[in-house]
């Protein structure tokens, strides 16, 4: 009899605890910001948020100048704003230029600082051909920012600005020795960042006519060995992905710049990139703007309005 009682006890137990799992919310591993009924069936996958707090949005915008077409840039700002990174970068050609009167300078630089003052979050320079074309352009450049090349890390990334026009033409492109030692020694000063982002005008790799250690490229790119890194620039109007020394080199196209938009095949759009940084590197998007759109695109009335 007390072998019975056991045993009826030992089930009663079981179908309990049985019961108790299929009812009972399960949070085990789920987010304290996630609140949610979980169960041995879900209509969900897992509740693995990708939510983790080293991840970060940013855009690159690129060449705006060179042929602008107007609007398109300041376009691109507003479908920015829809996105909400948390903040945009430059690879440069941001005024038209190629002139020697600072009445031009200053009224092209107020027309464009008009525009990405409508941003929501910050945007960072980058200095192209465009915005120095001159000694006297790039003397007001630096008037104006103080500086023409910089670096910043956010969340444990280093941001490596360069300017490609140190002195402007000086070659195809040219990185002063000042400029140099500046980025070797950034780039010793932040050897254990977890990515490096290198922003430039000019793709100086596609210059196979160039002498790049002569015009500085091959001293930056050296100091680049052994780490994680990213290189990004603008200039030839046309989209391009490329390996090089292991490592992803893009030349972004248009953002407003002059291009025949011929499409895919010939890297010749209007876009901006979407970059995710995740534990495990970049991720890129390329948004182009023709199919980034508002909540407005197609609104209805009311059928039901009056009930």
């Amino acid at each position: 009899m007390k072998r019975l009682c056991l045993a009826l006890a030992v089930v009663t137990i079981l179908i309990g605890v049985a019961t108790v799992s299929k009812t009972a919310p399960r949070t085990t591993g789920v987010a304290k910001h996630v609140q949610i009924r979980s169960g041995d069936r879900n209509p969900w996958t897992n509740l693995q948020f990708n939510d983790k707090r080293e991840n970060f949005q940013f855009v690159i915008v690129t060449d705006r100048t060179g042929g602008r077409r107007p609007g398109v840039f300041s376009k691109a700002v507003g479908q920015i704003n829809l996105l909400q990174p948390e903040f945009v970068v430059s690879v440069g050609d941001l005024i038209e230029g190629y002139t020697e009167d600072p009445g031009q300078w200053a009224l092209e630089w107020s027309e464009f600082e008009s525009v990405v003052d409508k941003l929501d979050m910050p945007f960072f320079f980058c200095a192209g051909n465009h915005d120095i074309s001159n000694l006297p352009m790039s003397d007001d450049w630096n008037r104006r920012f103080r500086r023409s090349y910089y670096h910043f890390i956010y969340h444990d990334c280093l941001f490596l600005v360069l300017n490609s026009e140190d002195p402007p033409k000086d070659g195809p492109f040219h990185f002063s020795q000042e400029q140099r030692d500046w980025a070797v020694e950034t780039l010793k000063a932040n050897r254990n960042v977890r990515w490096t982002f290198v922003l430039t005008h000019k793709p100086t790799w596609t210059y196979p006519e160039a002498d790049l250690a002569k015009q500085g490229w091959t001293q930056i790119e050296n100091a680049l060995a052994g780490r994680k890194y990213t290189v990004f620039s603008g200039h030839k109007h046309a989209y391009a992905r490329y390996i090089r020394r292991g490592h992803e080199y893009y030349m972004l196209a248009t953002t407003g710049g002059g291009s025949t938009l011929t499409g895919l095949d010939e890297g010749k759009f209007d876009h901006f990139v979407w970059v995710t940084m995740t534990n495990k590197g970049p991720v890129l998007a390329n948004l182009l703007m023709d199919g980034v759109k508002p909540k407005t695109i197609r609104t209805l009335a009311d059928p039901s309005a009056d009930k």
